[in-house]
């Protein structure tokens, strides 16, 4: 009977761990400044600064229902001799107050060339090394409790939370490209193209679906049109913006704007879909967000807040914060030669 009940509970205790794990896989982590973390929308922006990078992002959703906490550091650099950026993203992803956590290191490489008079491409290639883990001894058992309740600081010995916890490695490929001008962009990007298995049970086969998006903007310089004398000492301009993500059963639209007069940038999106419903009683709305970055020279940092218009109700919103930093370009270009600069023009934030 012992045996029995021990395998009652493994079982009961791998259900629950699968079902938790199955709602975490359904979609990547995301961020509402996704242009402030580029390394992380395509990997053919490694390198698009053309000048040495590093960006830090941290994301905080849902904080009133539970902990989606998610945190990255990219670096990344373009050598010119070679028309390449390679770049380095870091991500840590924490989900139900650490119940599930995974960690990425991703390495990519971009390789840009010119198609017309004021026109480039870029295309680029991840490839990144996934550790991720679930962690069930949040879970109390009967040996954790008396007749008077619940024992404080207890641990529990129950024999089917003593296995150790589950963990799953794997190598994951992702690919990407843009086309830009000086005044408009448009990137391609697929996530998970080898699908990788996330089980974390034998024959469980979690693949991981394909993430794949389309992203573009337009940049629109206002100098001439606003009347202030300072134009031409600042950058003033707006930036309509559309995201487009499909993965598994789930999409996604984000629409927005930024509207930046140096040093000062602020921006509003909508994520949804209005004409697209999953089950005829709910509208398909998710959230608005208001965001506000300062850049001052070669640093950046931003704030978002997403208030959420869904169904879930109260969930706390989602805070979310970047920084980044643009280093001097080397000395690399030989005297008396000038190239153009091929920086993209999409927005910072």
């Amino acid at each position: 009977m012992p045996d029995s009940a021990h395998m009652i509970k493994k079982y009961i205790l791998t259900i629950l761990t699968l079902a938790l794990s199955r709602a975490a896989f359904a979609q990547d982590p995301q961020f509402t400044q996704f242009y402030a973390a580029p390394l992380y929308l395509n990997p053919a922006f490694a390198g698009s600064a053309l000048a040495p990078r590093i960006t830090a992002n941290y994301r905080n959703q849902w904080p009133a229902i539970t902990n989606y906490v998610t945190t990255m550091v990219s670096v990344d650099h373009f050598f010119e001799k070679y028309n390449s950026g390679v770049g380095l993203l870091i991500q840590n992803d924490n989900q139900g107050q650490g119940r599930i956590q995974s960690t990425d290191i991703g390495l990519q490489y971009a390789y840009q060339f010119q198609v017309g008079e004021a026109s480039f491409v870029r295309l680029g290639l991840q490839g990144s090394y996934v550790n991720r883990s679930i962690n069930y001894f949040g879970l109390t058992t009967g040996d954790q409790f008396t007749d008077r309740g619940f024992i404080t600081g207890s641990v529990s010995n129950d024999p089917a939370l003593q296995g150790g916890l589950p963990t799953q490695k794997y190598v994951d490929f992702s690919t990407g490209g843009l086309f830009y001008s000086d005044w408009f962009w448009v990137g391609l990007s697929a996530h998970h193209i080898n699908r990788p298995d996330q089980g974390f049970f034998i024959g469980g086969r979690e693949r991981l679906p394909v993430k794949a998006s389309i992203q573009a903007g337009l940049r629109i310089p206002l100098m001439g049109f606003t009347g202030l004398a300072d134009e031409m000492d600042r950058e003033i301009s707006i930036s309509p913006v559309v995201m487009y993500k499909h993965q598994g059963k789930y999409d996604q639209l984000d629409l927005g704007a930024y509207l930046t007069y140096s040093p000062l940038t602020i921006g509003a999106y909508y994520r949804g879909i209005p004409f697209k419903k999953y089950d005829q009683t709910l509208n398909n709305h998710d959230a608005v967000a208001a965001l506000i970055g300062w850049r001052m020279d070669k640093f950046s940092i931003g704030y978002s807040y997403d208030v959420t218009i869904s169904t879930l109700g109260n969930s706390g919103g989602s805070h979310e914060l970047s920084i980044s930093y643009i280093f001097d370009k080397p000395e690399g270009r030989r005297a008396g030669v000038k190239r153009r600069d091929k920086k993209l023009p999409c927005p910072k934030f």
